[in-house]
């Protein structure tokens, strides 16, 4: 419940900053050319308010809904989320919306998007100054990694150190490792000591890559005990700090991850248990074991989620990090730098979600409040404010009505064509977006529901 907790708070957090300085953007422009903004809320108030004023001689109500969803800027004069067609049509008046030149409300509409995207460049670039940037170089994880059998077809095989792919050396193992793989055409590796490639089609799934069980790639772990759990069934049989786990029912084990593998396909075993004596069937393995002088051999009953005990070195335990620092100068280009990849990754990646894979892995609420850590990191909540920060600014300037970028869609239509949409079309496309917008919400809080109850 803790963790929970901390997680919720995490992420109510870093959206009510976004959406305070989302909004603020709009609200900034448009009180600089003489727009009167009617309210300005974190969240929205459907049917009530948690919290509400209205400043003397103010035009604009500031208040917090209870609804977190987002939040709003009710700019007078404006075919908006809150549908107010009355307020159409009565005579338009200077200090409204729809009486500024098409230039004013486009920066108007824009304002948002900005702020956010600004905002992450910023965070980006003081997260660099503040913290630097450590990370294990994938050159230096000697050990090399594991591959599952897709892998392996294309010709890589357990123990191979990458090295990079025609376009560059790989930086650390990220997510970036494996977009360059799935669009690479050639990997250089080091093999038994030898540099070599190993040619690739460069259009991989990278989707497919990261969803598989086992994974394309991990770092190869050792399956060398680092310490053993008290109580447990590896101590009941013997393990010791030092040892190594040398095969499971049979089956040699070469790692740490083939040891992993071996336990998730009892998982499945467990998962078809129609009675206790198939779940206790699923839970016995036997081990073998050992060091350099001795060997020993036991079957044993693992625990109820298929835990033997013991464990194992960290990739932070085995391999030493670096961590490059920066100036408050030069931190702000590397974040510029930085912040960029990431939306440009985004954007590229955006094409699995039209596949039946992809909309599987549509996630809401629930899923982005997970991507928090479990313990309040201020580094990780910044990092991931940030992502938040550079997503939204692109999924609101996506021109889809009842978004900002629908607003600017029928903006520069306007302003190439000096013709302006009709008041009517503006409340149908309003109607229209904010369905379309629903209709994503819901399915991808429904994908959250369905992994949480284990059909995804």
């Amino acid at each position: 419940m803790e963790v929970f907790l901390i997680r919720v708070l995490q992420f109510i957090l870093a959206i009510s900053l976004l959406v305070l300085l989302h909004e603020g953007g709009h609200f900034f422009f448009a009180k600089l050319f003489g727009v009167r903004v009617e309210k300005f809320y974190i969240f929205f108030d459907w049917k009530f308010s948690l919290f509400k004023f209205k400043p003397k001689n103010s035009d604009t109500e500031y208040g917090v809904g209870w609804l977190p969803l987002g939040g709003y800027c009710k700019i007078a004069g404006m075919i908006d989320e809150s549908f107010d067609t009355e307020q159409m049509k009565q005579p338009a008046q200077p200090w409204e919306f729809r009486t500024k030149p098409a230039w004013q409300r486009l920066l108007i509409m824009i304002g948002g998007v900005l702020v956010n995207f600004l905002l992450a460049l910023f965070i980006y670039s003081m997260i660099l100054f503040y913290w630097g940037d450590t990370y294990i170089p994938v050159k230096d994880m000697t050990l090399g990694m594991k591959f599952n059998q897709e892998a392996k077809s294309y010709g890589f095989k357990d123990g191979d150190i990458l090295v990079g792919t025609e376009n560059g050396a790989f930086k650390d193992f990220s997510a970036d490792l494996y977009r360059d793989i799935s669009e690479a055409k050639r990997v250089d590796i080091i093999r038994n000591g030898k540099q070599m490639s190993i040619s690739l089609p460069g259009n991989l799934n990278l989707l497919g890559m990261l969803k598989a069980d086992p994974s394309f790639v991990r770092p190869l772990i050792p399956a060398k005990v680092d310490s053993v759990v008290p109580g447990t069934p590896a101590e009941g049989i013997g393990i010791k700090a030092g040892d190594k786990i040398l095969a499971m029912d049979g089956k040699p084990v070469d790692s740490y991850n083939e040891f992993v593998d071996l336990l998730g396909r009892r998982q499945d075993l467990l998962d078809t248990a129609t009675s206790t004596a198939d779940s206790l069937k699923a839970r016995t393995v036997t081990i073998v074991f050992g060091n350099e002088s001795k060997t020993d051999t036991a079957t044993v009953q693992l625990t109820p989620d298929l835990k033997l005990g013991f464990v194992v070195n960290s990739i932070q335990g085995l391999y030493k990090p670096i961590t490059k620092e920066y100036g408050f100068i030069e931190s702000i280009p590397a974040g510029i730098k930085y912040g960029w990849n990431v939306l440009a990754s985004y954007v590229n990646d955006l094409k699995y979600v039209f596949t039946a894979d992809g909309a599987k892995s549509l996630g809401g609420f629930g899923a982005i409040g997970s991507l928090f850590p479990p313990m309040w990191d201020w580094y990780m909540f910044w990092k991931m404010t940030a992502f938040l920060s550079i997503i939204l600014a692109f999924m609101n300037i996506l021109p889809i009505p009842a978004l900002d970028g629908g607003h600017v869609l029928f903006l520069l239509y306007e302003m190439i064509t000096r013709r302006k949409p009709s008041e009517e079309f503006m409340i149908r496309a309003e109607y229209v977006g904010f369905g379309i917008l629903i209709l994503l919400m819901v399915v991808a809080n429904l994908n959250d529901i369905l992994r949480w109850l284990g059909y995804l």
